[in-house]
């Protein structure tokens, strides 16, 4: 099944060096709502790819009447500008329903999927209070008001609270021209989209994350996908809100390494502890940190357990003990 291949040039950003990642945005979301320090975490394992959708910043205009099956044959285009046959896939919230279809329909091309705080289609619950506020703000025509607001329906109170992170936001947000009427449309979209019957085709390894206090896409909904894909895994972020991965950067950049490798693994497979285990300390002790480490320790006289979650067997020496 051949993507349309009159469907608009999107406009892409590529940074990073490492496995292949696509990045899907949602509903009104451009490149920058992924967050600089969301992306910089990734660049450091993955070549990662995040483009607009049609209609967004400087992608070629949207026509109406496309719906979620359109915008997966523009997923499957980038893919194909940017030279890559498969690679792993991050979609979030419309870019989750993106996503769902690039798998179903384009199983080939998918290593690895991760669906964010997404929507399942019948039998799913749309009924969340933010998307109903965002819409309002934003045909208000206000700008300050439409930022606002989907600052506060996007984010967790707690996230909110911080007047700096307002200021991020509100910049990034700035940054890309998002045409409401292009959103209406997206809101459509999302609204017709129909998976669920269909979700049990998906073959890659899926990862389906939301945060429990998300009011733009209920997590009952990440839970009827996380229970309707073969071998999936769910991962409920306790407290977080729609756009999780501004919250907890770095938890959610390591969801994402460790999911990646699960490639290969049958439905619903777990690589052995031992392999997770040795992956992790790898990556947080590389082997010219231990001898920095151990450097220092002789020349101290002091042996200190390390900052590791994986402490077991190590012993330490206080600096009042004899070597």
């Amino acid at each position: 099944m051949a993507p349309d291949d009159r469907a608009p040039r999107l406009h892409r950003v590529r940074r990073g060096t490492g496995a292949p990642l696509l990045l899907i945005m949602g509903m009104g979301g451009h490149h920058r709502t992924w967050g600089e320090p969301f992306l910089s975490l990734l660049e450091k394992d993955f070549d990662v790819v995040a483009y607009d959708q049609r209609g967004i910043g400087e992608s070629e205009r949207a026509q109406p009447g496309f719906g979620i099956a359109d915008l997966a044959g523009d997923a499957v285009r980038v893919l194909d500008a940017v030279g890559w046959d498969r690679a792993h896939v991050f979609g979030v919230s419309l870019g989750g329903m993106v996503a769902q279809e690039l798998a179903i329909r384009y199983p080939e091309r998918v290593r690895t999927l991760t669906l964010g705080c997404t929507y399942p289609g019948r039998g799913g619950d749309l009924t969340a209070p933010g998307p109903r506020r965002y819409l309002e703000a934003g045909l208000t025509r206000d700008k300050e008001l439409a930022v606002r607001t989907a600052f506060e329906v996007n984010v967790s109170p707690a996230y909110a609270a911080d007047p700096a992170n307002f200021e991020v936001f509100h910049a990034d947000a700035l940054s890309v021209k998002v045409p409401m009427a292009v959103v209406m449309m997206q809101y459509q979209a999302a609204v017709e989209h129909d998976a669920t019957d269909r979700l049990a085709r998906i073959t890659a390894p899926t990862l389906v994350v939301t945060g429990t206090a998300d009011e733009m896409m209920y997590p009952a909904n990440s839970e009827r996908i996380a229970e309707r894909v073969p071998g999936a895994r769910l991962e409920l972020l306790e407290g977080l809100g729609h756009l999780f991965w501004l919250e907890e950067p770095e938890r959610v950049a390591e969801l994402l390494r460790e999911h990646a490798g699960r490639e290969g693994l049958p439905a619903g497979a777990r690589r052995a502890p031992w392999e997770s285990l040795t992956a992790r300390v790898t990556r947080r002790w590389p082997r010219s940190s231990w001898r920095t480490r151990a450097r220092r320790r002789r020349s101290t006289g002091r042996w200190r357990r390390p900052s590791c979650r994986y402490r077991t067997g190590w012993w330490r020496r206080s600096a009042a003990t004899p070597r």
